[in-house]
Order: structure tokens, then sequence, then C-alpha cells
């Protein structure tokens, strides 16, 4: 394939992923925007390997083999990876972007083919120390996100004393170096480049370790713009434009989601960096002598349950990470055929930082056949609550929290919730009453109109199904 032929295909691989960024933007059309994706990543990796970068029998045999190696832990992965298990993975991926930059960072700094000077050789070298800085800051942050996502390291926040002056600290130290790192030669170049990598990596450690479970969501949208300028400092070094391009849609559009993820959560960008907000291993208030919600809880079964929605006209459902946990979005669509079969008005709210990471509802509703008409947002459904006759949560405890309204000293003040307590009725479903997410106890548990359902999601609402079929 000619240079020519591989720009041309170049540019239609990036007209493709602004198409599929755009389709992605909506849910309707979701699947055509993954369909772009697709095509526009496969013309993008033909054109790679058959370019003019690329030839002899060796070339390709390493290329066919990593192609086969990582296609098939690619289809294991969508084979075995279950929904509730797509924020780490997500995480884990970002991660793999983050350790090409890195290697091929170093790899191009040892490659000594192409010999500059002067400006192109400080340019060339400044593309490296700042390719493989970014890249070890996402590897070692989406690691850490990994384990939290997935259980294997807790989420409560690590707040080192004066971790504020360390990181400082980290930053002067990559700044030297890098300094140290343009003026040395061949020689003596990789000794300031591995420091810097040491303490990059300790900077991504260390920033994600200090960030709550209630700041996850807004966690993997932010890697997923580092991730973004990983790959167009990859490009940088590898002077590919499709990179860079590609590198900067990921990274400016992962960019724009976090913002409108730290709106929503009415929080400051810089205030979800620097940590200290949410923790999954937070006692309730009650153990520490802290002032707590006051009242009753009222428990109710699944055939009180059910006759509440039978006896509705409207109904609306708040999702959350617990029904993501219970795999239960299946029987929620069951329920909602049957009550829509009846005659009740049904409709999804979503708040946007709902389960672990952007979209996490969305998409298991969408897994589910969940109608897109009938599935809203915070916004569109919060003044409707009034004139709702039961507004049932599924698994969700920070999004519907009304401390954030009503409490000004609570860690979520401030923050959008969904208004499910003016409804006539609102049930939560939950299987205990432990904090959520954020460690923040929740006033809806005893308000006189709210009603909890204890017990795992899926088989409180397979009951509740079975009720309404009978009647």
């Amino acid at each position: 394939m000619s240079a020519s032929l591989a720009t041309v295909s170049y540019i239609g691989a990036t007209i493709l992923f602004i198409l599929s960024l755009g389709g992605l933007s909506n849910q309707t059309t979701a699947l055509r925007g993954n369909l772009y994706g697709m095509i526009g990543m496969s013309i993008a990796v033909l054109a790679t390997v058959f370019g003019p970068k690329v030839s002899g029998f060796a070339s390709y045999a390493w290329i066919i083999g990593a192609m086969v190696v990582g296609g098939g832990i690619g289809l294991y992965a969508a084979r075995t990876v279950q929904m509730t298990q797509m924020p780490e993975l997500v995480a884990l991926m970002h991660s793999m972007v983050g350790l090409a930059a890195m290697l091929v960072g170093f790899a191009t700094y040892i490659d000594t083919s192409i010999p500059l000077e002067g400006a192109e050789k400080a340019i060339h070298e400044m593309e490296i120390y700042i390719g493989i800085l970014i890249g070890a800051v996402t590897f070692a942050g989406s690691v850490i996100a990994f384990g939290k996502l997935s259980g294997r390291i807790g989420g409560k926040t690590l707040l080192l004393p004066g971790r504020h002056f360390m990181n400082l600290g980290l930053l002067l130290v990559v700044i030297y170096f890098g300094r140290e790192f343009l003026h040395a030669d061949a020689a003596t170049g990789m000794t300031p480049l591995i420091v810097m990598t040491i303490m990059a990596l300790l900077f991504g450690v260390h920033m994600v370790m200090a960030i709550g479970g209630a700041d996850m969501p807004v966690v993997v949208s932010m890697l997923n713009s580092y991730s973004g300028w990983a790959a167009a400092a990859t490009g940088f070094m590898l002077s590919n434009d499709l990179l860079i391009v590609i590198g900067a849609l990921v990274g400016s559009s992962g960019a724009i989601l976090s913002y409108i993820m730290c709106n929503a959560m009415n929080r400051s960008f810089i205030s979800v960096i620097a940590g200290g907000f949410g923790s999954t291993s937070a006692a309730p208030k009650a153990a520490t002598g802290d002032a707590q919600p006051v009242g009753e809880v009222t428990p109710v079964n699944a055939a009180e349950t059910a006759e509440l929605l039978r006896e509705a006209k409207s109904v609306v459902i708040v999702p959350g990470y617990g029904m993501a946990v219970a795999q239960a979005q299946h029987t929620v669509y069951e329920i909602t055929k049957v009550l829509r079969e009846k005659g009740v008005n049904v409709r999804f709210g979503i708040h946007p930082v709902a389960g672990r990471m952007p979209g996490h509802m969305n998409v298991l509703l969408a897994e589910a056949k969940v109608p897109y008409d009938i599935v809203f947002e915070m916004d569109e459904l919060n003044d409707d609550f009034p004139t709702t006759d039961v507004a049932i949560v599924i698994g969700a405890n920070d999004i519907v929290n009304p401390a954030a309204q009503d409490d000004p000293t609570s860690p979520i003040a401030g923050m959008p919730v969904l208004e499910v307590w003016k409804a006539k009725t609102s049930i939560v479903m939950k299987r205990s009453m432990a904090s959520g997410y954020a460690g923040v106890d929740n006033p809806l548990f005893y308000k006189e109109n709210n009603r909890m359902l204890f017990g795992d999601a899926k088989k409180m609402l397979d009951e509740v199904l079975t009720v309404l079929k009978a009647s």
C-alpha cells in the first residue's frame, strides 16, 4: 500500500471515528456508532499493517502473532465478562493504553536508526518524555481503579498527611528530571527517564487511592480522557497522524464527560482529583454518635409491592448498582411489560452517576430491551415525581438521598438527586440498611411515604412479577 493510499485510509478512519462518537451520544444511534467505530478501526489497522512502514516476513509474523493473541484475549473477555464487571473492564483497558504509551516511549528512545539533531532532537525527546509521563499516570491510576471497582482494593480514601505537598514535590521532581533528560546524551538519558517513570507511577497510584467510592464514575471518565492523551502522545512519538487525531478526540470527549459528571454531582474536577469523598467502609453515623435520620423504617414484602404497582397509574423506576449486581434488569423489563399492558405509565429515571461508570444503567437497560423512549435523564423526570403514584428504587442510595438538598453539612450537599420522596409512595429495594457507596446515611428510608423491600433485587422482583402475573 502506497503512502498516499494509507493517508486516505487514515482520513476515512478518522471520519468514521467522529461519526462513532456522534452515534454514541444517543441510545437510539449507539448501535450504529459502535458499527462505525469497528469499521474505522479495521481500516486503520489494515492501513497500518499494509502501509509503507511495515515490510518483511518477520514483521508480518510478529504482527499477526500479536493480533491473534490480543484478539483471543478480547474474544474471551467479551464472552465471559458480565455486565456488572464492565466498569472494572473499562478501567483495565485504559491501563493497557497507558502501558502501550510507556513501552512505545522507551522503545522510541532506544531506537537510534533515525539520527536527529538540534531542535528536532529536543522536540522528539520532549514527545517521548511527556508520552511516558502520561502513559505511566494512566497505567498506574487505571490499575488502582480496576482494583477498587472489582473489590480487590477497598474503596476507602487514602488521605496521606500533606498529600498535596507530596504531589507538588513529585511534579517538581518530574520537571527537574525532564530538564536533565533533555540535556543528557544517549548513554545517560535513560536514568532520568526511569526516575520520572517511577514518580509518575507513584503519582497515578496516590491520585486514585485518594479518590473515594462516590467519585469512581468520574474517575472512569477521567482515566478515559487520560488514555486518549496517552494515545495522542504515542502518535507524536511514532509520527502517526491518525493516533494523534483519535487520541485527541478520545481525550477531549473524556474530559467533557468528566466535566458533565462533576456537574451532576455538584463537584469541581479539582475537588475530585484532590480526593476525600466517599468510602465503601464508612460506618453508619449511628455508630459514631453523630446525627442520624430520625424515624422508623416501614418494611414491605413482594406481594404488597405488587399491589401498590397494580393500583398505580404512574410508576417511575430508578435503577442503581444493586440492580447490576443482582442482574435483575431482565426481570425489571418483564415487570415493565406487564404494567404497561395494564395501562400503567412506566418510566425509568437515570442519574448521570448511577452505577460505577458513565452510562452504566443505560447499558443494562438496553441489554434487557427496555424501550429507549421510556428511559429519561434526571433533569427530564424530576418535575414529574409529585404526580407519580409509585417510585421504586432498585439498589440505589446516594442518587436519591434527600440530604443532598436538606442537609448543608452532608458530604453530598448540593448534589442533584432524583426526588423520589415526592412521589405518593416510594419503595427502596436494598439488601440491608447499610449506607451507599459514598458512606452517607439516607433519610429517605425513614420517610412516612417510603417502604423498604429488603432482599436480593432479582429474587424480590421475581416474586413481584409472579404476583402481578397471577392477578
